[in-house]
Order: C-alpha cells, then sequence, then structure tokens
C-alpha cells in the first residue's frame, strides 16, 4: 500500500513538472515584460481577480488594469476587456468602473460577467469577436492564457502585470501549477 502510494506521488508531481513545462513553452516568445516591447494589437484582455466585499480592487487586478491602462494610453490597444465573476463583487463591472475614473471611454471596454475561469475569459472573447490581443495579467498567469487565447483563435501576446507586491505569491504559483497541469490534460482530450 505505502508502494502505491509512493508510485501515485511521484507519478503526480511528474505531471505537474510536465504541465507546467508544457504549457510555459507554448508561450515562448509572447510574454513581455514591458509596455514598450508589445506589439500592436486591437483588445487588452484583463482576466479577473478579486473583488473585495467593500468594493475595493485587490492588488492583482489593480496590476492588471494598470498594465491594461498603460497599453490604451500609448495606443498600443484599442479596447479593454474586462472579464470576470458576475458574483456578488460583480467584477466586470467593478473594473469597468475603474477605467472609466482613469479616463477611458466607456466605449472602449466590453464587460465579460462570466469569465470564471482562465479558459471561459478566452472562449467569450473568441465568441465577442476578439481576433488579436494583448493580456495583462500576472506572469505565472500569463502562460496559460496566452496559451488558451492562442488555442481559440486569438492571435494572443501577453504584458507582465506585476506591480505591486502580493502577499500570496507563493500560493498563486501552486494553484497555477496545477491549473496548467489540468489546462494540458483538457487540450489534450480535445
Amino acid at each position: 500500500m505505502l508502494k502505491a502510494a509512493i508510485v501515485a506521488a511521484v507519478c503526480a508531481l511528474a505531471a505537474v513538472a510536465l504541465g507546467n513545462t508544457w504549457v510555459s513553452r507554448k508561450a515562448d516568445g509572447a510574454i513581455f515584460p514591458t509596455a514598450r516591447e508589445v506589439p500592436k494589437r486591437t483588445f487588452a484582455i484583463v482576466p479577473g481577480a478579486s473583488v473585495r466585499p467593500d468594493g475595493s480592487l485587490s492588488t492583482a487586478l489593480l496590476d492588471r488594469l494598470d498594465a491594461a491602462l498603460e497599453l490604451y494610453q500609448a495606443g498600443t490597444v484599442q479596447r479593454i476587456l474586462v472579464s470576470g465573476d458576475a458574483g456578488d463583487n460583480h467584477e466586470a463591472d467593478a473594473m469597468a468602473d475603474w477605467l472609466i475614473a482613469s479616463g477611458v471611454p466607456n466605449d472602449r471596454i466590453t464587460r465579460d460577467g462570466a469569465g470564471y475561469r482562465t479558459r471561459t475569459t478566452m472562449e467569450h472573447a473568441r465568441r465577442l469577436g476578439i481576433v488579436d490581443a494583448v493580456v495583462c495579467t500576472q506572469a505565472f498567469h500569463l502562460p496559460r492564457s496566452v496559451l488558451w487565447a492562442r488555442h481559440l483563435g486569438i492571435d494572443a501576446v501577453g504584458l507582465v502585470a506585476d506591480r505591486r507586491w502580493q502577499d500570496h505569491q507563493a500560493t498563486d504559483r501552486m494553484r497555477e501549477a496545477v491549473a496548467r497541469t489540468i489546462a494540458m490534460i483538457e487540450l489534450w482530450l480535445e
């Protein structure tokens, strides 16, 4: 029984390592550390992150929005898609409100209130007719985000949106390792 548990644990760790390597390689050359390097695209896609019960945005979400705003102000993108959970805190609406308060016209913002996970955000973006985009999210999340966008037919690149310290970086990275493995399995099963 102990041997079986050890074998299962080793197999699980190997799957996670394989998933992380595979997803990272699929995004090679498509992730940029600064806005100056990002090629022009029509849309910036901002995946959701938590909005607190009081309506304030998490630092992770502020970083993502700052990155999209920088691209918009530089003329690198013409429009911004905000995507998040439409639950109690209405992420997409909170994100749009922040962008509007920062000077982005409402008619330049598209809202997706059903972006429950990275894959659905990219599926909705494609259904909305988005064919090229810059994904604005944290470095740990970009390879999987770009992978899903490209898989769904969007000519996507990513901009690293790490601007503030995140208290939960270790947890985010562990969660992302599992999410990358799941993405690899989902894509292989399609």
